[in-house]
């Protein structure tokens, strides 16, 4: 019975998503037979790619106590930027560099209403996603942009040469290593965390809590706008309606992967492993003809899990503790 305790105690929330990753691949291979060809696994890394991307600054936002729900707009925002200057005839590497600057004022809006006039996060970027989605489609209305370069749709689509890795895939790669050893193993990593635990505590320790904030919030711009430019490459049309609900995908990957939602506690190696879930789980239920709106409602109902789930295993790995206690005091009286 010890051995049972001491096993369950140890389990980690990261070995709890192998195993719930394990069982989505089961399941997935069980819907249908091309779930597990190299190909298919090609093209479900490229489709929640974008999504990967803007879940590394948002790990970081909400280890530090915030929230960004603005992601999805400024992704959508970007998008319609490239396609704007595309058309307009300005060089395309221009357009991109801004609709990256225009993905930092973004975030640099968000950052600033929540350092500065200390609101909340949840209340700005949830006006800001309305804001940007709306300045899209007063920019683009309801057209599309579509006739790109095949250089620019290629790098969306394309693999590396002798594989089938996407080359949009080896970008989250090197980001996310980048992140990890940002966030795990440096000075701005243990601030982040600090800041979380208890932002007074942090700031009476010598940290800049609303420069780190602002810095985060500009990061989290940026990347959701370099997003938006891969995925206008890969699905080469720019629109203002694209990514449309990403935020829900990307904020479940965050907390499913074991990141608290009241900060100061997570990890990205618990947020890739999430990310592979839910695609893993979308890109199954596509394969079986399952619409949209189920599967929003499967990764509802994963967000409300990911919420509950690490409380609930804190509270019995608690209760086994203090068992384990009370037991060793009985044996030694």
């Amino acid at each position: 019975m010890k051995r049972i305790r001491k096993l369950v105690s140890s389990w980690s929330w990261e070995a709890l998503l192998i195993v719930l990753l394990v069982l989505t691949i089961v399941l997935g291979n069980a819907l249908s037979p091309y779930f597990l060809t190299p190909f298919n696994f090609s093209l479900m890394v490229e489709d929640f790619v974008e999504k990967a991307l803007m879940a590394l600054p948002m790990t970081f936002i909400i280890i530090a106590g915030e929230i960004d729900l603005s992601v999805a707009s400024v992704l959508g925002l970007a998008s319609v930027i490239v396609g704007v200057t595309w058309k307009a005839g300005i060089p395309l590497w221009l357009g991109i560099g801004l609709a990256l600057a225009v993905g930092i004022i973004a975030g640099l809006l968000n950052g600033t209403l929540v350092t500065r006039l200390g609101l909340p996060s949840l209340v700005v970027t949830l006006g800001t996603l309305a804001l940007f989605r709306g300045l899209a489609f007063v920019i683009l209305g309801d057209q599309a942009v579509s006739n790109f370069p095949n250089a620019f749709t290629n790098f969306g689509i394309g693999d590396v040469p002798g594989t089938l890795i996407p080359w949009s895939f080896v970008v989250f790669v090197i980001l996310a290593l980048l992140f990890m050893v940002t966030l795990h193993w440096s000075w701005i990593g243990r601030q982040i965390y600090a800041t979380g635990i208890n932002k007074e505590a942090a700031r009476f320790a010598g940290i800049r809590v609303k420069q780190l904030k602002l810095m985060l919030f500009v990061l989290s711009g940026l990347i959701a706008a370099l997003a938006g430019v891969i995925f206008t490459a890969r699905i080469s049309s720019a629109r203002a309606d694209n990514a449309i609900g990403f935020e829900l995908d990307v904020i479940t990957v965050v907390l499913l992967g074991g990141v608290n939602i009241f900060g100061g506690r997570g990890t990205l190696v618990g947020v890739i492993l999430s990310l592979f879930v839910i695609g893993a789980l979308r890109n199954a239920l596509g394969l079986a003809d399952v619409s949209g709106d189920v599967q929003n409602i499967v990764v509802g109902t994963l967000l409300v899990f990911s919420v509950l789930g690490p409380n609930i295993a804190q509270r019995m790995q608690a209760a086994l503790s203090r068992r384990q206690l009370a037991a060793d005091s009985s044996t030694k009286a």
